[in-house]
C-alpha cells in the first residue's frame, strides 16, 4: 500500500509539473534587432501572456518607448501582429519575432483580444509643446522648471525626432569645455562663421543670440545627463568648437537621452502617438490646439500658451519640390515624421514663413540607403576622393559647396577614405563598420582594387595629403584642419552622394521665438528649432542644428511659460 501511495503521488507530482511547464512557464527567446539581438522573457499562463520583459539588447535608447508600445499593445491583444513603431522598424520587427518564437514554443494558442476603446476628453494646461524631438523637449523642461503644467504631444510612439540622428556635435563658443582644453574662442567669431556659412542671409540677431547663449546651453545639457565634453572641428568652423560625448559617438541619442529622462522624471505630461492637427485661434491670441489621439479620435487642449516644434519638412517630398524643383529625385537623411505639419498649421493663420527655398543637401549620404556619413569623419581626417582616385574639393567646405563639387564628379558621388587611426578615433566608424557599410583594404593598393579606381593615382593622393598634414599647409584645396596623417593600415572607404538634410525655411520668429505675423507677435504662440527659418540663412554649418534647437527651445519653453502665468 505504501509503494503504491508513492507512486501515486510520483506520478500526481509528474502531472502537476507537466501541467504548470505547458501552461505556467517564462519562456526565453531571441531575434535580432538594429545593432543586435533582442533577448525576451514571456511569462504566459494559461494560453495567455502575462508579461513580456526585455532580457538583452543593444538598441538606442531612443527606442525603448516603442519597445514599451509593443509590448503593451501585444499584451493587451495577444497577438504578436502589432504595427511596428516608425523611426525603430528594426526593433519592432526584432521584438516581436523574439515574442513570437516563445510563444511558439510554449505551445500555447492564444486567444486575439480586441484593443480596448478609449474615450479621451478636452483638457486644460498652461503649457503645450508639439513635438518630441531635441527643441520640444529642451522647450518642455524649461517651462515646467520655471513653474508651468506642460502638455508635449508627439505623433509618433518614440521621442527625439530628427535629433535621435544627430551625430556630429553641438558647436559653442567659450564654453568650459574649451576652457578646460585650453582652446581660446569667442562669440564673434563664431558668429562670423556661421554667417558666412549662411552667405550673409542669416538673421543676425538670431544668430548672436545663439552664440551668446550657447556657453550656458552647453553647462545646462550637462546638468541634465548629455556627455558634451569631447571638441572637434565641422566644415566652416574655423576653431574646435563641435561637442559632443566621449570618443566622438554620436550626439543627438545621448542629448536625447539625456532630456527624456528629465522629461519625465520633472512630470512633464508627455502624450505619444498623438497628433497635433490645428491651433485654436481667435483672431487675438492662440487658446491651445486640437489633438488626434492614437485610436483617431480628436480632442481640444486648451492651454494659455504652445511652442511649436515639430521639426522641418525634409522628408515631405512634395513639400521640397514645391519649394526647390531641382531636387526631385534626391533621397532624405531625415526620419519619416519630418514632414512639415508645423508649418502648414501656422500658414492656416496667415503667420510670417522665411527662406522656405533655402534647403540643405548633406554630402556624404550612402546613395543606396540614405544612411548619413557624420561629417566628424571628415573633420577627424578623411578625405574625398573621385573615380580617378583623385581629391576635388575641400573636405570641410560648407555642406553645399562639398555637395556641388560631388554632383560634378563622374557618377555624381565620390568616396570618403581614410585609415585605421581616424577609425579608432572617432565611435561612431564602429557602427558603419558593423552594419557593413565600409569597403575594406589592407593596404591602399588593396583598397583600390576593391573599389576599382586607379592604384597609382589614389597612393598619390595619399602621398600628396599626408605631405600637407605634416606641412599643416594644403596647397591644393586650402584645407585648414588637417589633423592627421592617413598611413595606418588597414584603410576604409565609403561611397557617397547629396541628399536632403535640412530645411533652413520655416517659421518667422523673433529673438524671444515668437511667431511673427505681419511682422508682430502672435499672442501665446512660441516656435523653436527646423521648424524655424532664418537661423542659417542659405546654408546650415554641421553642428549648428544641436545648438539651434536647444538654445531656442529653451528661450521658448521659458518664455511661452511666463506668458501663460
Amino acid at each position: 500500500m505504501k509503494n503504491f501511495t508513492k507512486k501515486y503521488l510520483g506520478l500526481l507530482a509528474c502531472l502537476v509539473l507537466s501541467t504548470s511547464v505547458s501552461y505556467g512557464k517564462d519562456y526565453i527567446s531571441s531575434a535580432k534587432g538594429y545593432n543586435g539581438d533582442i533577448k525576451v522573457k514571456v511569462e504566459i499562463t494559461d494560453n495567455e501572456i502575462k508579461n513580456i520583459e526585455v532580457l538583452d539588447e543593444k538598441e538606442s535608447d531612443f527606442t525603448k518607448d516603442g519597445m514599451k508600445s509593443i509590448i503593451d499593445e501585444i499584451i493587451e491583444t495577444q497577438n504578436t501582429k502589432v504595427d511596428n513603431v516608425a523611426g525603430a522598424t528594426s526593433t519592432s520587427v526584432g521584438l516581436k519575432r523574439a515574442v513570437d518564437r516563445a510563444v511558439k514554443d510554449s505551445g500555447a494558442k492564444l486567444n486575439i483580444k480586441p484593443k480596448k476603446v478609449v474615450i479621451y476628453k478636452d483638457i486644460e494646461t498652461d503649457v503645450v509643446v508639439i513635438g518630441g524631438g531635441g527643441a520640444g523637449l529642451t522647450a518642455s523642461i524649461a517651462a515646467k522648471e520655471n513653474g508651468s503644467n506642460v502638455i508635449l504631444v508627439e505623433k509618433a510612439a518614440i521621442l527625439g525626432g530628427n535629433t535621435n540622428y544627430a551625430t556630429g556635435g553641438l558647436n559653442a563658443a567659450q564654453t568650459s569645455v574649451q576652457n578646460s582644453k585650453g582652446i581660446n574662442d569667442s562669440i564673434d567669431i563664431f558668429v562670423q562663421d556661421t554667417m558666412k556659412g549662411g552667405k550673409n542671409t542669416n538673421d543676425k540677431n538670431l544668430v548672436e543670440t545663439m552664440a551668446k547663449s550657447s556657453s550656458e546651453i552647453v553647462d545646462w545639457l550637462m546638468e541634465k545627463g548629455a556627455d558634451l565634453s569631447n571638441l572637434g572641428r565641422l566644415g566652416g568652423q574655423s576653431i574646435d568648437r563641435t561637442h559632443r560625448p566621449t570618443g566622438g559617438a554620436p550626439v543627438g541619442p545621448n542629448v536625447v537621452s539625456a532630456l527624456s529622462k528629465t522629461a519625465k522624471n520633472i512630470g512633464v505630461d508627455i502624450k505619444l502617438s498623438t497628433f497635433a492637427e490645428s491651433l485654436i485661434y481667435d483672431g487675438e491670441a492662440i487658446k491651445g490646439v486640437v489633438v488626434k489621439a492614437p485610436n483617431g479620435q480628436k480632442y481640444t487642449i486648451n492651454s494659455k500658451a504652445v511652442v511649436i516644434t515639430t521639426g522641418g519638412f525634409g522628408a515631405n517630398p512634395e513639400m521640397i519640390v514645391e519649394n526647390v524643383p531641382a531636387l526631385k529625385g534626391f533621397g532624405t537623411t531625415n526620419h519619416k515624421g519630418a514632414t512639415g505639419e508645423g508649418i502648414s498649421m501656422v500658414k492656416a493663420i496667415n503667420a510670417d514663413l522665411i527662406d522656405m527655398d533655402q534647403i540643405q543637401t548633406h554630402p556624404t549620404v550612402i546613395p543606396t540607403n540614405s544612411v548619413m556619413i557624420t561629417e566628424a569623419v571628415r573633420g577627424n581626417g578623411a578625405i574625398l576622393v573621385n573615380r580617378d582616385g583623385k581629391r576635388f574639393v575641400n573636405e570641410l567646405d560648407t555642406r553645399d559647396v562639398v555637395s556641388k563639387a560631388e554632383l560634378a564628379q563622374k557618377g555624381e558621388s565620390a568616396f570618403l577614405v581614410f585609415d585605421e587611426a581616424v577609425k579608432e578615433s572617432l565611435k561612431a566608424i564602429d557602427s558603419y563598420d558593423k552594419k557593413g557599410y565600409l569597403v575594406k583594404g589592407n593596404s591602399i593598393e588593396e583598397l583600390a582594387k576593391n573599389l576599382n579606381i586607379p592604384t597609382d593615382e589614389l597612393k598619390k593622393t595619399f602621398s600628396k595629403y599626408n605631405e600637407a598634414v605634416k606641412k599643416n599647409s594644403d596647397s591644393e584645396f586650402k584645407r585648414q584642419s588637417l589633423p592627421m596623417v592617413l598611413e595606418k593600415a588597414p584603410f576604409y572607404s565609403v561611397e557617397v552622394a547629396p541628399a536632403v538634410h535640412h530645411t533652413m525655411g520655416g517659421i518667422k520668429i523673433n529673438e524671444k521665438t515668437e511667431v511673427l505675423s505681419n511682422g508682430k507677435p502672435i499672442k501665446g504662440l512660441f516656435a523653436a528649432g527646423e521648424v524655424t527659418g532664418g537661423v542659417h540663412g542659405a546654408n546650415r554649418l554641421g553642428g549648428n542644428a544641436m545648438v539651434d534647437i536647444t538654445v531656442f527651445g529653451k528661450i521658448a519653453g521659458e518664455n511661452a511659460s511666463n506668458f501663460s502665468k
